[in-house]
């Protein structure tokens, strides 16, 4: 993935908290009566982790496949191997006649807000970014859709229930690069952690994020697995943290090596997708996962835009819109507080009501 200076995170967290302070649309919601003309050509290009990453390309993907079956259209995909492929692969749509262009990822904002303002009438929508390059407020072109998800609600959750679960008194949590998108995971998990010491007086510790002191996360400086991601996960476990919450795609299988290495009994959240489900290979590591609705979100945009519903206010996927939410914990419902799942029940019904405040670079 293309690497940017630090400085970037906190802009672009400036950026969206003040598109999202300008409105936000609802989820989009399936277009069943399929108006859309039976040439309409729905396309995606994904980010360099590939659609096979088990993660937000696999799940962006997974979402045109559906969209393109339920409207009985095709779909065409193209796979960015490098950072140097964005542009040319959306340019490879836009010469196919590609009606809707989604890319998958942060990453492709430069590349997709140009092209974009190149072509006015082509619809374009990009996951994970705000599409505010000039960190105004706004979205930067009439005929690009942000998706993005508030994941801190759900990484709350997540951070509760590693807290009840640990058996050192040590989770951690890292990401791949330092983006808005990355650090809403490990700043929600860190939250839910410190709302757990808090309510039962305890003294679990959070390595690798520390909201007051942001600046000093850990990052693997890439969303490939390969062995410096691993060594991140080996020195957290080596630190005696026993639930390992990695953020950043691929990064994850990283840290399952590290976990088997390491002979210990450590576990695994993972992001975007149930990586139970996903990814059966883990089945006997994952606690659970912090998850993203991004195949529904991305069917329905792009079932909506067909139907001649489309616009460029982000859509804010959330637990109240089932945008957002926590995997059930599968191998591990046995071996979890037996009132865990009670008390994350009422936690989610008050982060909906607003009783509970949950922090982002998207409500702050």
């Amino acid at each position: 993935m293309t690497s940017r200076k630090t400085a970037f995170a906190g802009l672009a967290a400036l950026g969206v908290s003040a598109l999202v302070l300008a409105g936000c649309s609802a989820a989009p919601t399936a277009n069943t009566t399929t108006k859309a003309a039976s040439n309409f050509l729905p396309c995606m290009v994904s980010d360099s982790g590939g659609f096979d990453d088990h993660s937000f390309n696999e799940l962006g993907k997974d979402g045109l496949d559906a969209a393109a079956k339920a409207l009985g259209v095709k779909s065409i995909a193209v796979e960015s191997k490098s950072d140097s492929d964005y542009a040319p692969n959306i340019d490879s749509l836009l010469s196919q006649g590609c009606n809707l262009i989604i890319t998958v990822g942060f990453n492709l904002s430069a590349a997709s807000l140009a092209a974009a303002k190149a072509n006015p009438d082509t619809k374009f929508a990009i996951i994970d970014d705000a599409a505010d390059a000039n960190f105004d407020g706004k979205v930067d072109e009439p005929n690009i859709k942000p998706i993005l998800f508030d994941t801190a609600q759900s990484a709350f959750m997540a951070g509760y229930a590693a807290a009840s679960y640990t058996k050192t008194g040590k989770v951690a949590t890292w990401g791949g690069m330092n983006f808005p998108t990355v650090t809403i995971f490990m700043d929600g998990f860190a939250q839910g952690v410190a709302y757990y010491n808090k309510q039962k007086s305890k003294s679990v510790q959070v390595l690798g994020y520390d909201p007051a002191n942001p600046g000093a996360a850990t990052f693997t400086g890439g969303f490939e697995a390969n062995d410096a991601a691993k060594t991140v996960a080996k020195n957290f476990i080596d630190q005696g943290a026993d639930v390992l919450l990695p953020v950043g795609g691929p990064i994850y299988q990283s840290a399952v090596a590290a976990i088997q290495d390491s002979g210990k009994d450590d576990v695994l959240v993972g992001v975007d997708a149930d990586l139970f489900v996903t990814d059966p290979t883990t089945d006997a590591l994952v606690l659970t996962s912090v998850e993203k609705g991004i195949e529904s979100a991305t069917q329905n945009v792009i079932e909506d835009a067909a139907g001649g519903d489309f616009n460029n206010t982000a859509y804010i996927g959330t637990l109240k819109n089932n945008g957002v939410g926590i995997a059930p914990f599968h191998n591990f419902k046995s071996k979890v507080d037996s009132g865990l799942q009670n008390e994350l029940d009422k936690i989610k019904a008050s982060i909906i009501s607003g009783d509970l405040k949950v922090t982002s670079y998207l409500n702050k």
